[in-house]
């Protein structure tokens, strides 16, 4: 079997493999008491997670996706705009609790720069384009993630969060995994050694996210208990979420014009948050377990939920012209 058709068969295979880690990862944390040690191995786990994410950008698709100005503009219009829009809406129907609101802004203001890909590769969306526009999409959310959040939360927002872990994140998760990602490829450009070494890592996205399912379940899901009246009060909140934001990425595209495909890509990424990225995030902020991980993990099932209905149904979309305004 060569490496292509493995690769293949992971991205074929990742619904299943999401869930079965998920479910290793209630198993564990049932079966093995104590979490510092997995909350321990979350930024870690991510740092190898977006590092063979990125990996996946060759130089060229992402040329690519600059030179799409319209779709790289629309997206981050839909994200970055619409979305919160959106989350204005959506945060009226949650409890007037900063914590819990606080979780709901995190993971609902973070476009899904990991798994979206594989799923929007399933759902015949430009998974490539939209692999491309991954960096501009996770430097975006860093930069404006504080300012939403002191926008809808007020002066609470000072009280919880702190721009040490964003810089720690920006620095560790996005930088670092990055400029790693673009060495490998210039070894995998020049030398035979560095173009195999880049394939067998090639074959790693799926099962690093997996990885990373794993230990988030393992370390929130002993603390869930405390948590879970809140956890399910949000539920509507993010089926409202699942269903409403695919559609706004899917006229955005229509108003931009874009093909089929691209608009799909746009339906993905408006639908599908950051949820993993966020976590350590939240996990830094004071007082945060069990209540924050706990509103962003449920936002995470949800979501996969979400996604087994999404490349379903998205295959069917199919892109005509745009209704002037």
């Amino acid at each position: 079997m060569t490496i292509a058709t493995l690769r293949d068969r992971l991205e074929g295979s990742q619904v299943a493999i999401y869930f079965a880690a998920v479910a290793a990862g209630a198993l564990i944390a049932f079966a093995i008491p104590g979490t510092a040690g997995w909350e321990g191995a979350i930024n870690p786990a991510l740092a190898l997670m977006l590092f063979v994410t990125f990996l996946q950008v060759p130089l060229a698709e992402l040329g690519r996706a600059f030179g799409r100005l319209r779709f790289l503009g629309a997206l981050l219009a839909v994200n970055f705009i619409a979305v919160p829009l959106l989350v204005v809406v959506l945060i009226q129907f949650v409890p007037n609790d900063p914590m819990i609101r606080l979780g709901v802004l995190l993971v609902l203001l973070c476009p899904c720069i990991d798994y979206v890909v594989t799923f929007a590769h399933l759902g015949r969306a430009d998974a490539k384009l939209l692999l491309a526009s991954t960096p501009a999409l996770l430097i975006v959310q860093m930069l404006l993630l504080p300012i939403y959040l002191r926008l809808f939360l007020g002066s609470a927002a000072s009280d919880l969060v702190q721009a040490g872990p964003f810089l720690h994140a920006f620095v560790w998760l996005i930088a670092i995994p990055l400029a790693l990602a673009v060495l490998v490829q210039l070894w995998a450009s020049r030398t035979t050694t560095g173009e195999r070494a880049s394939a067998a890592l090639g074959l790693l996205p799926v099962p690093a996210t997996a990885l990373v399912l794993l230990i988030v379940i393992a370390a929130v899901v002993p603390q869930l208990g405390q948590a879970v009246d809140a956890a399910l009060r949000i539920v509507p909140v993010y089926v409202a979420f699942a269903v409403i934001a695919p559609l706004l990425g899917w006229f955005a595209a229509r108003a931009a014009k874009l093909d089929a495909e691209a608009g799909r890509a746009m339906a993905f990424s408006a639908a599908t948050r950051n949820s993993l990225v966020v976590l350590p995030l939240a996990l830094a902020v004071p007082d945060a377990v069990p209540l924050l991980p706990a509103i962003i993990v449920t936002q995470t099932l949800v979501e996969l939920v979400a996604e087994l209905i999404f490349i379903r149904v998205m295959p069917q979309l199919t892109m005509k012209p745009a209704v002037s305004v």
